[in-house]
Parts: structure tokens; sequence; C-alpha cells
């Protein structure tokens, strides 16, 4: 009888453990990419989510690495390892939410020392920082002088009354290379109605040899600039990783920061917008102008 009454306690006592294991709970927390780039700082005193940690994202979470919410506990973080439930992903995996800060709803489980949270649902919370700091700099003028391969002085200042589409890249970057086509393709599809691909090179004036040797192999058919650096690049909002692109608009405004290899559906559809605005504001100004009255008594 004993022996029964404890057999029947221990499963009580495990079937209570597994009902709270899959009862709903509900964590608030930020999205990380794996555990090895979450744990190269202090999170209590560098926050994750620059510029630069999102483009590293895309190769963690690419390349396989679980993705963990950070839940803060006390003086410390909590990893939660991210699995699907009922909520269904806009995309493959869970790239466009590392960074952000996110609730999640879901049953809590703990397999062989890892914890997990199978999310039923999500809501994000506030942007990653690279999202906010890029923020700032929409609608703003940062301008930039560099030589072009001819070794002449150019400058965004000139190009003001055009849409530009300003990509900084370099000869030794394979994802800037796979992007070459896609941004030629935009040139040549709307350098007509007023847009201008510039190609910024961060490779050294010494290295022209290689930047034209670049060209030619990717076609390019934009103008390249050469010299940019680390600096210039996070002046315009972006992080020290390479390719980025920033698009300005004809006053001259940065309009959209992308970090990463652009996506050519999104851009064209991005450029499109400023056109159509350039478009609506010319017709209203155009409209508004009154008629000049003539002094000539009829």
């Amino acid at each position: 009888m004993k022996f029964f009454l404890t057999c029947l306690f221990l499963v009580l006592v495990s079937a209570a453990s597994l009902h709270a294991q899959n009862s709903a709970s509900k964590l608030e927390g930020q999205v990380v990419c794996c555990a090895e780039c979450w744990a190269e700082a202090d999170r209590n005193k560098v926050e994750f989510g620059t510029a630069e940690d999102l483009l590293k994202a895309k190769s963690c979470v690419e390349g396989g690495d679980p993705t963990l919410l950070a839940v803060r506990e006390g003086e410390g973080f909590k990893l939660y390892q991210l699995a699907l439930g009922k909520f269904r992903l806009p995309g493959k995996n869970w790239l466009e939410f590392v960074g952000k800060r996110v609730a999640v709803e879901g049953a809590i489980q703990t397999k062989k020392d890892v914890t997990s949270i199978r999310v039923d649902k999500l809501e994000v919370l506030g942007p990653s920082i690279a999202e906010r700091e890029a923020a700032k700099l929409i609608n703003q003028t940062v301008d930039l002088t560099l030589k072009d391969l001819s070794g002449v002085d150019q400058s965004l200042q000139s190009l003001k009354g055009r849409v530009v589409v300003l990509n900084f890249w370099a000869t030794y970057c394979i994802p800037c290379r796979t992007e070459m086509p896609d941004l030629a393709a935009v040139q040549n599809e709307f350098a007509p109605l007023g847009v201008q691909v510039i190609g910024v090179s961060t490779d050294a004036l010494a290295d022209r040899s290689k930047v034209l040797q670049f060209v030619k192999e990717t076609k390019v058919n934009f103008p390249i600039w050469i010299g940019g650096s680390s600096a210039d690049m996070m002046r315009f909002g972006l992080g020290t990783a390479l390719p980025g692109t920033v698009i300005i608009n004809r006053e001259g405004k940065i309009a959209k920061i992308i970090s990463g290899v652009v996506n050519q559906a999104a851009l064209r559809k991005e450029i499109e917008s400023l056109l159509a605005v350039a478009r609506n504001s010319t017709a209203l100004n155009e409209k508004e102008r009154k008629p000049e009255v003539s002094a000539v008594p009829s």
C-alpha cells in the first residue's frame, strides 16, 4: 500500500510539472541571434542590436544558430530558445525580429539544459538600437566628398535634384559583388527619371587597379567613388560592416538606410515612392502658380 501511494504521488508530481511546463507563459525581452553574440559584451552596459550586430545576425541565423530571447532576471538575463508554436513567421526565420524588444506567449519547456518557449503569439514592443539610430538621420542632410576613378573630387551636393542610391562596398566583400547586378538594373531603369546610383568603394586610393578590375568583372554601369571609410558609413547611419546603402531624396536628405545586401524589389518600391512624391510636389506647385496678369488694357 505504501509503495502504491508513493508511485501515485510521483505520478501526480510529474503530471503537475508537465502541466506547468505546457501552460502558457508570457515573456518580454530582446531577440538575440545566438548566445555567442550576446556574450560578446556585458549587456547591462552595452546594448545588443547595433547595425553591425544585425549584419552579423544574418550569418548566425541563416547558419542555423538557434534564435534566443534574452529576458532580464534580476541583475542578469536568462536566454530562452525560440521555437515555433501557433505563431507564423512572416519570413523563413526569426531574422527580422533580431535586436527588437518583443513580448511572446507560449509554453515553456526544458530539455537537456535547454529552456525554450513555443511561440504562439508575438508582439513587437520596440525597435533595435540600429533602427533607432538610423531613424534619427531620416530627413537629415549628410554630405560626402570623395575622388572618382579619374581622381576628380565628387560631392553629393552636386547631385541635389536627383534621387541618389549611395552604395558602400569593397572589392574583398563577397555580398557586395552579389548585389551589383541589382544596382546596375536599377541604374538602367531609373536613370532617365532622375535617379543616380553611386558606388562608394571603401578600398584605399592606392588600390585603384583592384577597383577597376572589380568594376570590369561585375559590369558596373554607374559612377564609382573611392576611399570611403567606416567613419563615413557611420555618419550615414550604417554600421562598419559591408555592404550598406543609403537612399537620398531630391532635396539631398536621407530617405532610407539599408544595412546589408539590397533587395531589388524593395529598392525599386522606395525609389518609385520618392519619384511619386516629387511628381506630386511639382504638380502642386504648377497648380498654385498664379497666372501673370497683363498690364495692357483690353
